[in-house]
């Protein structure tokens, strides 16, 4: 049995061999191209004791495997975008062999042809907006009215009570105010892509593990798909999009290959964590 395997990083045109020279892949083997017609897969050999089934799966649970591998694979495709089309395929797509691989480039090549074409010199841009929203309050109760007399104590309570409810309205109505100043921050982003970005996908912001040691509140995280030539155009709007606007961020990255938008892609070849 052949001890090797064979990891997918992306698609490509057919002609994107000079791209690869020199790249180096996962576990550090040499990156070559699977050739179907018009398009292409960058390919290299990987061993099977390391990404078998079985081993897969134990390695995403893997923090220190996942971020080398996650760091190879995405090294893999931005030396590919800088000088052509790609359609990135999902971390640890593996096949059992060259034929695997060439065999669903045959299948899908019309449709990978077309994606290619419509995606031929559109780069991806990551838009995050954050919020410093106040945390709500927990609800408690007024503090105790001291004991010093019925009518006393009284006043003392309505007081109390009194500032307690002005401090829940003000709370609340600070934490109006900041959503509703980040709710204009996000139209004003999307009123700065018009006219130069062609597509938008949005996704989930992110929460937890994902915004640990990010200022703010996560809320909103679009990817725009952008012609590479307005691309700095783009990335200054999005970073004065929100200039005046208190408590609010805009953060922008990339230039990226176009992750968000090369969905269509067949799912054999997205799946991922697995052989074929």
């Amino acid at each position: 049995m052949d001890d090797r395997l064979c990891y997918a990083y992306a698609v490509v045109g057919s002609s994107a061999a000079a791209e690869l020279t020199g790249v180096r892949g996962v576990a550090g083997a040499p990156v070559t191209l699977v050739r179907s017609g018009p398009v292409a897969a960058a390919v290299s050999a990987v061993p099977r004791e390391g990404f078998s089934e079985a081993a897969l799966k134990a390695g995403l649970e893997d923090l220190e495997w996942l971020e080398a591998t996650a760091r190879a694979h995405h090294s893999v495709i931005e030396a590919l975008a800088a000088h052509t089309t790609v359609l990135p395929l999902r971390l640890a797509t593996v096949y059992l062999d060259e034929a695997r691989v060439r065999q669903m480039l045959d299948d899908r090549e019309a449709d990978l042809a077309a994606l290619l074409d419509r995606l031929a010199d559109q780069v991806e841009w990551g838009v995050k907006v954050y919020a410093e929203v106040p945390p709500p309050s927990a609800p408690s109760a007024p503090p105790p009215a001291a004991d010093t007399g019925a009518a006393a104590g009284a006043e003392a309570g309505a007081d109390a009570g009194r500032a307690y409810l002005r401090r829940r309205r003000h709370q609340r109505q600070a934490r109006e105010d900041a959503w509703r100043t980040a709710e204009e921050a996000v139209r004003r982003t999307e009123l700065q892509a018009r006219g130069l970005a062609v597509e938008r996908t949005r996704h989930r912001p992110q929460q937890g593990g994902l915004t640990r040691g990010v200022a703010g509140e996560n809320v909103a995280n679009d990817a725009y798909l952008v012609p590479r030539r307005l691309s700095e155009e783009f990335r200054t709007r999005m970073l004065h999009a929100a200039d005046d606007l208190p408590g609010v961020r805009v953060d922008v990255t990339g230039p990226w290959a176009p992750y968000s938008f090369a969905a269509p892609l067949a799912p054999d070849a997205q799946e991922g964590a697995g052989q074929r």
